[in-house]
């Protein structure tokens, strides 16, 4: 089953990004005593109690210059869209204010449960003011403090108190991947040029497909859940509004996915948001296949193909991995080679190697290029093993785990690649002080 959804709404100034940073377990977003500074990421990863969920932070989308009341609806109809819990945050110190009943408003039409958190609590005195929330009728006002981190276990169990049940348990033995990208690469075209029919809106226009997309389909007798990234719910107007919203719907994707397609736009070349996204399923440990769409809309000539993929590894080291193949949604250019690509990249993802031939491996790794000294002192790798799938992760039993210089590691991982097809994923390598 998904990840449940947790987002955190209120009007300017509640401490929502506080809370989320607490939540989450790092300073993510960025946190000034000044109404709208949330500029920073507005998605994460939270647990509690064995339960697993994903954050958002309302207050890091800008929807437009508008009055607060008005941003304020529209962050709080984000959430509702695409929240399991939604978390709603008043201020003890501003008291119930005219935009906290506005959201009141909106939240109570929604379908969505609402945990009710007064921040700013900070002393026992003042949890006597936490009353006079009742009135905005959700129930128990939790009392807490996001600045000395009071209360949040408590809200926390009131989260996963209200999460779904885990009742749709069931195996899926196919192949998971997402469509990532910034609106208008052609991600809607895409999904439409694999699946053969027009089951997706498509538009020439960035964001204006309606629908979540979570289809299945067969190819060569494998199974394969392709979700279009682009999809919404509900109100779309608001989302073209901001750019954050498709980088939040990504994540959320990347998270479900075993691997995902990268779709750049050919015509207008790679762009500083395309990184962004790239980052997160890199980061997320996925496997990754970069997509140049609207190849034949581009004029070339013989070297045309060659300098594009240059620029993309040169703008994309950190996915040397990643296989690039150049498409045509519209004329349907190699869309046929992307299932049987997505199957390898993922049996890569979850590629496991016998201990034994690992080790060999790296012995003549080493034998090619010894070891480096650090101030006198020579890294010795005593055994490797792997410990996990998709990706793969590698641990390296050695002396001295701060003797592993990252050049050296890269060596070993290239040695590793060399040995193995491991196209298309990551490879986690880890140093661990033999005991």
């Amino acid at each position: 089953m998904a990840r449940p959804t947790v987002a955190i709404v209120g009007q300017p100034n509640v401490g929502k990004s506080t809370i989320f940073n607490r939540i989450a377990g790092e300073r993510i977003s960025i946190v000034e005593d000044t109404p709208g500074v949330t500029r920073d990421r507005i998605y994460a990863h939270g647990s509690w109690l064995g339960h697993n969920f994903n954050l958002i932070d309302t207050g890091g989308i800008e929807v437009s210059d508008e009055p607060f009341i008005k941003q304020i609806t529209d962050q709080a109809e984000i959430a509702i869209d695409e929240a399991d819990v939604i978390v709603f945050m008043v201020n003890e110190k501003q008291g119930m204010t005219d935009a906290d009943e506005r959201v009141a408003q909106l939240l109570y039409r929604a379908n969505t449960p609402v945990v009710l958190a007064v921040n700013k609590i900070d002393n026992p005195e003042s949890r006597a003011d936490i009353y006079d929330f009742y009135a905005l009728g959700f129930g128990d006002p939790y009392p807490i403090s996001g600045s000395h981190g009071l209360g949040i276990g408590d809200l926390l169990d009131a989260i996963i108190k209200n999460f779904p049940e885990n009742a749709e348990n069931t195996d899926d033995d196919s192949i998971k991947f997402s469509v990532i990208g910034r609106p208008n690469v052609g991600k809607s075209s895409l999904v439409n040029a694999i699946l053969g029919e027009n089951r997706v809106i498509v538009s020439d226009v960035a964001g204006t497909t309606r629908d979540a997309i979570d289809t299945k389909f067969e190819n060569d007798g494998q199974e394969y859940t392709i979700v279009d990234t682009a999809g919404i719910r509900k109100r779309g107007k608001v989302y073209e509004k901001t750019e954050k919203y498709s980088v939040m719907r990504a994540m959320r994707a990347i998270d479900e996915s075993d691997v995902t397609l990268m779709v750049l736009n050919a015509e207008e070349g790679i762009r500083e948001q395309d990184k962004r996204v790239a980052g997160y399923a890199h980061e997320a440990g996925k496997g990754v296949i970069i997509v140049v769409n609207k190849w034949d809309a581009l004029k070339k000539n013989n070297h045309s193909q060659q300098e594009f993929e240059a620029d993309i590894r040169e703008q994309f080291q950190y996915l040397a991995y990643a296989p690039i193949i150049f498409v045509s949604a519209t004329t349907k250019q190699h869309v046929s080679q992307l299932p049987s690509l997505i199957k390898r990249v993922n049996e890569n993802h979850q590629c496991r190697i016998q201990s034994s031939t690992l080790n060999d491996v790296i012995m003549d790794a080493i034998a090619i290029t010894p070891t480096p000294t650090r101030n006198g002192k020579r890294l010795r790798i005593y055994y490797v093993t792997q410990v996990a799938v998709g990706p793969p992760t590698i641990v390296l039993f050695v002396n001295d785990p701060e003797l592993l210089h990252f050049s050296y590691k890269r060596y070993l991982e290239n040695q590793i690649r060399k040995n193995f097809d491991f196209v298309g994923t990551s490879i986690h390598l880890i140093a661990r002080r033999r005991k």
